[in-house]
């Protein structure tokens, strides 16, 4: 039986802090013996290596360093000097005997443990019994291995951490209560690597190097009690984490020696948890029926077998090796599972009697805390039966349980792509060992970043994530262009074509195919190939947009598909030697040969219609919006949203432009006739028939542009359509109504029918944060989900804003006015304009706004030279440019402006009138990029040099206006998020700053 996964039903799962157990460790181990006794711990005496390679073959790290010394008087001048953490000495040691000297040890470095360790003989016991062994923490027997080291260093490294890493996490514990040197010196080395073991297996539920060592850490303590009471205070105080206890019967109680005592504690135990598993280990065999009658296990210590059945008690009770489902009636075997994706895999299967057999005794926990899972255990720990329905209702919360634990796990983890077991809860993976590139970098980041912020889980029906992505880091690129000979033809002056059809025939690395083929059976929708490289999407480096994406189409036919796959990833290659991207690489001063590009492998957001799919809303939000109309503020931001691909924005066509703090104020709707003409008229859609792809310099071969018409029969218009009625000239919001279809939004944005702006508000807001500077988004949102599924906000890229013409290192306000030919403090854009040199002005002297309607064809005429050439000019004038309206402002057309980079209004002391923001005029403004000055100095708001300009030559000039050229070019800074813009008068020579470097390229 299947069921669908819904991760929002059970609670969000935090992260286990395994990087903050086992915070003491015993780093320096002093060994006090002879040369003879070294000799015979390890043939060679080389007991470092030894335990090195016993820590090496359990994945285990940290092993420990032995400083070695032959007496105590050496020992005692170490301590002097060294930082040690344990002593360990055999019995026979020059100088004092080894309990004078602990005891001189314990004076003055009271918290290092200290153990004897001696082989074990008769006469050993009698000398052991006679001594005074009060300063010895612990005394072992030496049985010819290496496990003993690691046993001792393991238990004393316990003791030091069990109290926290119990109260931080959770962590379990056995107890081994046995107050024979002989036994525990044999039990603790056996349970030790059993743990060990286990812990190796466990590790393979983390999904990387680092998380698998990580999570060693939370493996289960080992507690020694050597007396009744320690074992009761023991037991008491770590009940809750104990997975069991192995106890002699005969040890001391009340200061005497009791031959029960390990039934009276079997007894105490099974009064408070009859389910704690708790075996008996005794020489008296008479015992075993006293055993069965507590319903606890037995062990015959002189049994030839004995750490063999030790070892099957601690697999099969403790909840160590697979976790075996049995029928409560026969005892016999209904069902086993290996790990917790197992569990929730066969959950369906196991028969009711059995779960609710194990559920009752908390078997479940049990197991899945062994295995250091212990959010989910904590869980299922306090799941009962009778809160639900039943036991039906009790599977299904458990699956959506894991489920929901496995999605939280692999949020903000870059988990490596095991093709055998991979984990279709994964949402970011990697093949390959290199670095993941710019892009991958930002993906893996928001990945984190929703981790992070619980407002993205808090959102009621939404799901926030990036979609399912695979990165091939860049040794798999450094592989494929060595084995292919390809760099002499890349770094050469061949033409796009030629390095492409080079690319193509090559052969990818043989170790990627089975990995892409896993891919390929997991992905359900098209796969979009992108590129990242090392250098995209740095911090002071905006390679955005500079190589090919290629996206492909996923067909039944999977070894099409596998091939137009390892295609696509070789086009993206290959678009990194294409001769635009190595003049990028000139202009930005990167060599090429520099470069190495990952691979973004990301499923494509959206559904499929016929032969076409593609996402209901595609956008991208920035931190900063340099183009605010009141009440707008700059730190607001802005977000253009588009229907369908991406591309659509990316390529500049009419998108919708709002600031997620007021989406219902937007400019191009502010006016019917504005929103008929500056609103979206079409879509891309990618071509989903498997012939539409082939290997091309153009990357988008195989996506189509579709009218609105295709939209609406798709169903996906009628979250964003509105409809113009030309009898009535009025937009009417949803398609009920007969006329143009438009792209309005309205659904979303006035009616809420999906919390669009603010999701990407919060975006914005975080992501500027935690980068500490103004930040570019990229998302898309699925709203035509199946039936009972919720609708999805995928985040795809984050990058800073760092585009080198839109960077303001200086403080503009720190710039006086009368250093400026032009100084405003209500300005709009953003960067550096450092190419102009002409400047045409409205004379003010004997300005009357009577005249303006004159000026329209003079000012057409000195345009269009400007534009016919592409040279930017600044344009300066009083009142509102472009105003419909002549006693406002010169009534101009933007076709008559087009060449001006700024534009600059003035306010005259009698003639003030409010700037242009909020006409179709602005929208010229922002979507060109072009500056925006309000001055009037009037009223101290501003200043314009005009003495400076009137001095200068004119190019032409009449009674109204002027045009004049600079000797040299002037410099226009706008601060857009201070709202501050200067144009500084032309200088002679630019200075260069100590830290610039003297090749650069300057203007």
């Amino acid at each position: 039986m299947t069921k669908p996964i819904n991760i929002q039903q059970a609670s969000y799962f935090s992260d286990t802090p395994f990087g903050h157990l086992m915070q003491k460790r015993i780093h320096k181990v002093l060994l006090i013996c002879s040369g003879y006794d070294a000799f015979m711990l390890d043939e060679d005496g080389r007991i470092d290596e030894q335990i090195f390679n016993e820590y090496v073959s359990l994945n285990l790290r940290y092993p420990p360093q032995f400083i070695h010394v032959e007496t105590s008087e050496e020992a005692l001048e170490v301590l002097k000097y060294d930082q040690i953490d344990l002593v360990i000495t055999m019995l026979s040691i020059g100088g004092m005997d080894p309990f004078s000297m602990a005891k001189k040890v314990k004076e003055s470095y009271e918290s290092i443990p200290i153990v004897v360790l001696t082989p074990f003989s008769r006469e050993v016991s009698v000398r052991m019994s006679r001594e005074d062994t009060s300063a010895i923490d612990y005394v072992f027997c030496w049985l010819g291995n290496a496990d003993i080291m690691l046993a001792i260093i393991k238990l004393i490294e316990d003791e030091m951490n069990v109290e926290h890493d119990v109260e931080e996490v959770g962590v379990q514990t056995i107890l081994l209560v046995e107050d024979s040197v002989r036994f525990y010196s044999s039990y603790l080395p056996l349970i030790y690597r059993i743990i060990l073991k286990q812990a190796k297996k466990f590790m393979d539920e983390g999904l990387n190097e680092h998380q698998k060592m990580m999570r060693m850490r939370g493996r289960p303590k080992i507690l020694l009690a050597r007396t009744y009471e320690e074992a009761v205070e023991l037991y008491e105080k770590y009940e809750d984490n104990l997975l069991g206890i192995i106890s002699d019967v005969s040890y001391n109680k009340d200061g005497i020696k009791d031959t029960e005592a390990g039934i009276k504690l079997a007894r105490h135990v099974k009064e408070r948890n009859k389910y704690m598993p708790f075996l008996l280990q005794s020489s008296n065999r008479s015992l075993e029926r006293v055993a069965k009658e507590l319903r606890v296990g037995f062990l015959y210590k002189h049994s030839s077998s004995l750490l063999r059945r030790l070892k099957h008690f601690i697999n099969k009770y403790l909840a160590f090796g697979d976790f075996v489902f049995v029928d409560p009636k026969t005892g016999l075997e209904v069902g086993r599972v290996s790990n917790l994706k197992e569990l929730q895999e066969k959950l369906f299967q196991i028969p009711d009697e059995s779960l609710f057999y194990h559920f009752q005794r908390d078997h479940v926990s049990k197991w899945l805390n062994a295995r250091a899972l212990f959010a989910v255990a904590e869980v299922i720990k306090y799941l009962k039966v009778e809160d639900f329905g039943d036991l039906d209702a009790t599977k299904r919360f458990l699956f959506d349980t894991i489920a929901n634990f496995r999605f939280s796990k692999a949020r903000g983890v870059i988990a490596k792509f095991y093709r055998d077991k991979f984990d279709e809860y994964l949402t970011f993976t990697r093949i390959g060992d290199g670095t993941i590139g710019g892009k991958a970098r930002g993906l893996a980041f928001l990945n984190l970043l929703i981790k992070k912020y619980n407002e993205f889980h808090s959102l009621d029906n939404v799901i926030v994530t990036i979609p399912r992505t695979v990165v091939l880091s860049t040794d798999v690129f450094e592989e494929f262009m060595e084995v292919n000979e390809l760099y002499p033809l890349a770094l050469s002056e061949a033409s796009d074509e030629e390095i492409l059809q080079a690319f193509v025939k090559s052969r990818l690395p043989e170790r990627i195919h089975g990995d892409l083929y896993k891919l390929i059976s997991i992905s359900k929708g098209p796969i979009a190939v992108r590129s990242s490289s090392v250098l995209e999407d740095s911090h002071y480096q905006p390679f955005a947009g500079i190589y090919s994406t290629y996206m492909v189409a996923n067909s039944d036919v999977e070894n099409i598909v596998l091939d137009q796959l390892c295609d696509a990833i070789k086009c993206v290659y290959a678009s990194a030697f294409y001769n635009s991207s190595k003049r990028y690489m000139e202009a930005t001063m990167n060599v090429i040969d520099e470069e190495r590009m990952g691979i973004v492998l990301q499923e494509v957001v959206g559904q499929r219609h016929g032969d076409v799919f593609y996402p209901t809303i595609s956008g991208v939000g920035r931190s900063v919006n340099f183009y605010p109309i009141e009440p707008e503020k700059a730190e607001h931001g802005t977000v253009n949203v588009a229907m369908g691909l991406g591309k659509h924005i990316v390529e500049g066509s009419a998108s919708l432009r709002f600031s997620p703090k007021y989406p219902q104020k937007i400019l191009q709707l502010s006016s019917t006739d504005m929103a008929v003409r500056e609103t979206q008229k079409s879509f891309f859609a990618l071509d989903m028939k498997s012939s539409s792809f082939s290997p091309s310099v153009n990357d988008s071969v195989n996506i189509v542009k579709l009218d609105l018409k295709a939209a609406e029969a798709h169903g996906t218009l009628r979250w964003l359509g509105s409809v113009y009625d030309y009898n009535n000239h009025m937009i009417r919001d949803g398609l009920t109504a007969k006329g143009l279809r438009l792209v309005t939004f309205a659904n979303v944005l006035k009616y809420d029918a999906f919390p669009l702006a603010p999701i990407i508000e919060k975006v914005l807001e975080i992501g500027q944060k935690e980068m500490n500077q103004p930040v570019e988004v990229e998302f898309a949102v699925d709203l035509q989900v199946p039936t009972g599924q919720l609708p999805v906000f995928y985040l795809l890229q984050i990058r800073p804003i760092v585009d080198s013409k839109e960077s303001i290192a200086e403080k503009l306000e720190e710039i006086k006015p009368d250093e400026t030919i032009i100084h405003s403090r209500s300005a709009l854009g953003n960067g550096v304009i450092d190419d102009i040199q002409d400047i045409i002005y409205i004379k003010s002297d004997n300005f009357n706004p009577a005249n303006n309607t004159k000026l329209v064809p003079i000012i057409e005429k000195l345009n269009a030279p400007f534009h016919a050439d592409n040279k930017p000019y600044v344009l300066i004038g009083p009142g509102r440019w472009g105003s419909q309206d002549p006693w406002l402002g010169v009534p101009v057309k933007w076709t008559q402006i087009s060449g001006a980079r700024l534009i600059v209004e003035t306010g005259l002391e009698n003639y003030r009138v409010d700037p242009s923001q909020g006409t179709h005029f602005f929208q010229n403004l922002t979507s060109l990029r072009v500056g925006y000055f309000t001055v009037t100095p009037s009223i101290g708001d501003g200043f314009i040099d005009t003495e400076y300009l009137d001095a200068l030559p004119a190019v032409y000039e009449d009674e109204y206006i002027r045009h004049v050229r600079l000797d040299k070019v002037c410099c226009v800074k706008i601060d857009g998020q201070k709202g501050i813009g200067v144009v500084m008068p032309p200088t002679e020579t630019k200075v260069i700053e100590p830290d610039e470097s003297s090749d650069f390229n300057l203007h």
